[in-house]
């Protein structure tokens, strides 16, 4: 009797936990491509494309290392659609007694897997995902008994247990945990993104391409031009074209927007690293060494392990500590659907229609275009959770429930009410204009609050504040903007809600 091995299309990396031990003479590794996967939210045309040419490329390797594979496409005759339909398959064709999953990295899908042995009267085992530094029972110890979570302090301890940037003496290097505030700065005059690799397309690849071209034409995005790494080795040439070429300048312009440029200084590499094609260690460790050899300066080095042995973890435990509930949190009652724009880039707010334009276009924005522009625009204009949420996790590449969830409703929305972020990440037309270029070819001022020209992202600041004001002014952190607030005469604060509500209308009927 032998086992069937699922493999997701996340999971492609050899050293995953589910691979270990398997008997390759009678164990089979099952992948599969089902319908169900790729259109329960209707993934951007690149995001599917990148997955299943991943996957293939992969089953390729497993099947170079020896291991009994068996790859169902899309399109194969017999294809039952779900990955339940093809599990049950395989378990009658290779006549298994037993199921072998790694953990996986949404919570829907872990509540199918544990469906399974009634289903099937057979066993299941589930491993941890060993690819992650921190393991879910892990943080769930470390959040145990605290009132308030922060990432800061997760991330100190992260550093502390893999000793990366530390001194000999136990302390950081540099003296300090964090130089966040050297990494701030706006763009000068003519910045471009530094020239990006290219993948040559396989023959496999190509089979995708035509695959998506035709099954999924009708989902957002463009497909090409496509430029993905889709194996581990293509993935490793990206790392080090980041680690050598572009890390030196992240660190200082990783909040900045360029019209035209989606990437800057940004690495890339999440796409390849949510779907096992790179292992965050070895990241953190090619990023230290940069900083140690004089290639990368300490704030660069710093602020990109911060993203991964940090955040990047941090994020996923939310999402386990908090999970059925957390996905349906509303703290601040947002009910209004999610504008068209956000689909077809048609307004002429030039900040959310080049966001929009990149994410089309690339399925990828980087992170500050994704939290301080059409996430803030989002937190602003009471954008319901459910459906930015869910836009959030069909359009980019690297997104899956368990980073796409935390990031999106806890840190751009506040929906969580305080356990992702400290204070909502607000911000009036003033932020956008001193971080892009954006507003120097936008329709509206981001000098003005009132008036047929203002930027509708300023009297929505204010209204967003005066309308959560019961919720918010307890927050520490909004008292100054508060005592602003409060300072204005009521003439001009009705003034800036009439804006705001004539904003709204003009959001709600396509005309902003």
């Amino acid at each position: 009797m032998s086992a069937v091995c699922l493999i997701l299309g996340d999971q492609l990396s050899k050293s995953i936990s589910s691979l270990q031990g398997l008997d390759k003479a009678n164990d089979v590794v099952l992948l599969c491509e089902v319908l169900e996967e790729a259109t329960y939210v209707r993934h951007h045309q690149k995001k599917i494309a990148f997955i299943f040419s991943a996957m293939r490329h992969f089953s390729e390797e497993l099947k170079s290392h020896g291991f009994l594979v068996r790859y169902v496409k899309l399109d194969d005759p017999g294809n039952t659609g779900s990955l339940e339909g093809e599990v049950r398959r395989a378990l009658s064709k290779f006549k298994a007694n037993r199921i072998i999953v790694t953990e996986p990295g949404e919570y829907r899908l872990l509540q199918t897997f544990k469906s399974w042995p009634n289903k099937f009267g057979i066993t299941i085992d589930i491993g941890p995902d060993t690819r992650f530094i921190c393991d879910i029972d892990e943080f769930k110890r470390w959040a145990s008994g605290k009132k308030q979570l922060r990432m800061e302090y997760f991330y100190r301890e992260m550093r502390n247990k893999y000793n990366f940037l530390m001194e000999p003496n136990g302390k950081p290097v540099g003296g300090k945990w964090n130089f966040d505030k050297e990494n701030r700065k706006p763009p000068l005059r003519g910045m471009a993104s530094p020239k990006r690799l290219s993948h040559k397309k396989s023959p496999i690849t190509l089979e995708v391409l035509k695959l998506v071209r035709e099954r999924f034409h009708d989902h957002f995005g463009a497909l090409e031009p496509f430029h993905f790494a889709v194996t581990q080795s293509q993935a490793l040439k990206e790392l080090q074209h980041f680690i050598d070429e572009i890390l030196p300048q992240f660190g200082e312009y990783q909040d900045a927007m360029v019209a035209g440029e989606p990437y800057l200084y940004h690495s890339l590499i999440s796409s390849y690293l949510n779907a096992g094609l790179l292992l965050p260690l070895e990241v953190c460790s090619l990023a230290e060494t940069a900083y140690r050899s004089g290639k990368a300066p300490l704030n660069a080095a710093e602020g990109f392990i911060r993203q991964i042995l940090g955040w990047r973890e941090y994020v996923r435990g939310i999402y386990w500590l908090h999970m059925p509930d957390y996905g349906q949190l509303n703290y601040l009652d947002a009910k209004r659907p999610l504008p068209e724009f956000y689909w077809s880039a048609q307004t002429r707010l030039f900040c959310v229609a080049e966001a929009v334009r990149h994410t089309r276009d690339h399925a990828y924005s980087h992170h500050i275009q994704r939290l301080m522009i059409t996430g803030n625009f989002a937190l602003l204009a009471g954008i319901n959770p459910v459906e930015v949420c869910e836009w959030y996790l069909l359009v980019y590449s690297d997104a899956y429930e368990w980073v796409e969830l935390p990031n999106t409703l806890g840190m751009a929305l506040f929906a969580d009410g305080g356990i992702m972020a400290s204070k909502p990440y607000a911000a009036s037309g003033k932020y956008i204009n001193r971080m892009s270029n954006f507003c120097q070819q936008c329709h509206y001022d981001p000098l003005q609050t009132v008036g047929d020209n203002a930027c509708p992202f300023n009297a929505l600041y204010w209204d967003f504040l005066a309308r959560h004001e019961d919720k918010l002014q307890v927050n520490q952190r909004l008292a100054y903007m508060y005592a602003y607030w409060h300072k204005q005469s009521t003439e001009q604060q009705l003034a800036i809600r009439k804006q705001a509500d004539d904003t709204l209308q003009k959001m709600d009927t396509g005309n902003l």
